[in-house]
């Protein structure tokens, strides 16, 4: 059941409006306030809010303006969507958001969304994680105007039985190549999945070696992931390993 008065944080997936789950279309089509990021979301995602609904976009606009609009909206016993890209699980900013309404009293529910990480592992039809060659996950960026990880932490955490994936970090591609081929082999598969969820989408295929210039020659800035690591293969060769989960014995 959908309740008025109460902010919805949507993960709104990376793009592709097929992609919200089924509770965050049900928000979406009841919601009398809508917030997004215009920069980050399709204009189709937005066509599910009924006529007369506000659409408000939050893009260059500061955390207090945007939680004044939540916060009326809840007061006024509306149905208040906030949609972010991806799922809310991370690089979302919604802590911040919530903490807000908490001290306001205002009710709030999360809906979980795909992550472009997830979307991209599907685009190139592969698991994270394969059987004897991978079975940890790091999503991660580098730090910039938000602090965060260091190219030191990145090579600490570059293993070759580890599936490394980037956020926010496509700009300062040749740093990481640089920083990556300290600990792992120059022929370590590579990944960068531009605009994902988006028309204009592309998967770009290469090793290591190759990363910095495959982005500098595809013109590539901003919107992209960046995937490192052996489990990439899968895309490309025979299964060299199973998993015992189907196993007879």
């Amino acid at each position: 059941m959908v309740e008025k008065g109460k902010v919805y944080f949507i993960g709104a997936g990376p793009g592709d409006p097929d992609l919200l789950t089924v509770k965050a279309q049900r928000v979406l089509s009841q919601a009398q306030t809508v917030v997004y990021a215009g920069s980050l979301l399709r204009q189709e995602v937005l066509s599910l809010a009924p006529e007369g609904a506000l659409l408000w976009d939050s893009h260059g606009r500061t955390l207090e303006e945007i939680v004044e609009v939540l916060a009326e909206g809840a007061r006024k016993g509306q149905i208040v969507a906030r949609l972010h890209s991806g799922d809310t699980a991370f690089y979302s900013a919604l802590n911040e958001e919530a903490a807000a309404l908490r001290s306001r009293g205002l009710p709030y529910e999360v809906i979980p969304g795909v992550s472009s990480a997830s979307l991209g592992a599907a685009r190139m039809g592969i698991e994270l994680t394969a059987p004897e060659v991978a079975q940890t996950v790091i999503f991660t960026r580098l730090g910039g105007r938000t602090p965060g990880p260091r190219l030191e932490d990145l090579k600490e955490w570059a293993r070759p039985e580890v599936t490394l994936v980037l956020f926010l970090s496509v700009h300062r591609a040749e740093e990481i190549q640089r920083a990556l081929l300290e600990k792992l082999p120059p022929e370590t598969p590579v990944v960068v999945a531009e605009k994902l969820g988006f028309p204009e989408e592309r998967l770009l295929w290469g090793k290591l070696a190759e990363l910095s210039q495959m982005v500098s020659e595809a013109g590539i800035r901003r919107t992209a992931l960046i995937y490192v690591g052996q489990a990439l293969e899968a895309a490309s060769t025979p299964q060299k390993t199973r998993s015992r989960l189907y196993a007879r014995s």
